[in-house]
């Protein structure tokens, strides 16, 4: 592999990562609030993907005007399911909120089905994002170059609302202790609303950028970047904020460099992202940036 690749491959990798770790952002923070993992959020990031070809296509919305309704669609998406599917169970043992977001899951992609039906759709052109653009040896539409950009300062925006806020001091007071939190006058419905309406708001950004670079969207095409991103919240250390885009940057070189380097094996770079997170579970089950919690008996 000479320089020229090697550096093509980087940026790629990079990329990919970004787009993964904007998802993966939006896992980590409710299992940190809830403790739940919400296997509907790479379906969430699905239908944003048919929400941008209806605002866009459909609708004949210039592209400035379809990201901000895309990304308003998907949040009320997510807190109509949080608030019909999840706030319901919210006192109930976690496996049975466990098995309604995987109902959900199901849902979403069986309901985009059948109104969608099961063709691909082609992602329409956003503005100057296809544009191709030349570094050198180095060539790739600019959204290439843009996502790695918008994922860092989403991550520093996330980090000061986390650390510095009176929003994240609560949130950070909902994630050690539901009962605690509501005794010091904290509105922990509000709180988890705020999670889902950012987890969401991620999802639809990063479903944007996404498959701009990608031609087609169908009713399944956010399973397995769901499962991967889920995969690197967990190798990053499901909860912390950090963790999950330093997981999605592992997953998105990783299964790069894999492609690129190892042609033949190209079929299977999504098993490659489960034997690391089945390696990673073995070695150190808390995550790159995880906490050990002791549990008082």
């Amino acid at each position: 592999m000479d320089a020229s690749t090697f550096f093509q491959n980087c940026v790629t990798g990079i990329s990919l990562g970004s787009a993964y770790a904007l998802i993966a952002i939006g896992y980590t923070m409710v299992y940190g609030i809830l403790r739940l993992i919400n296997f509907a959020h790479g379906d969430i990031f699905m239908m944003a993907g048919y929400f941008t070809i209806f605002a866009i296509v459909d609708f004949h919305m210039p592209w400035y005007i379809a990201i901000i309704f895309v990304i308003i669609a998907t949040v009320l998406l997510g807190v109509a399911i949080e608030r019909a599917a999840y706030k319901p169970l919210r006192e109930s043992p976690r496996m049975s909120i466990m098995i309604s977001a995987i109902g959900v899951s199901f849902l979403l992609e069986n309901s985009a089905t059948y109104l969608f039906s099961g063709l691909p759709r082609a992602f329409p052109e956003l503005g100057f994002l296809q544009k191709v653009y030349h570094i050198g040896d180095i060539s790739a539409p600019i959204v290439t170059f843009i996502t790695p950009v918008v994922t860092i300062v989403i991550l520093i925006a996330l980090i000061y609302l986390v650390n510095h806020t009176k929003t994240g001091m609560a949130m950070r007071a909902a994630s050690k202790d539901f009962e605690a939190a509501k005794l010091m006058g904290i509105e922990i419905n509000h709180i988890i609303t705020i999670t889902f309406v950012i987890g969401c708001s991620l999802a639809a950004i990063s479903a944007i950028l996404y498959f701009s670079p990608r031609p087609m969207v169908y009713p399944f095409s956010g399973l397995m970047p769901g499962l991967k991103c889920f995969v690197a919240a967990v190798i990053g250390g499901i909860g912390n904020i950090p963790g999950a885009v330093v997981g999605g940057f592992i997953i998105g070189i990783a299964e790069t460099f894999l492609v690129a380097s190892f042609p033949s094996l190209s079929g299977y770079s999504d098993a490659f992202t489960f034997v690391l997170l089945i390696i990673m579970l073995l070695f150190r089950p808390t995550g790159l940036l995880g906490e050990k919690i002791a549990e008082k008996v």
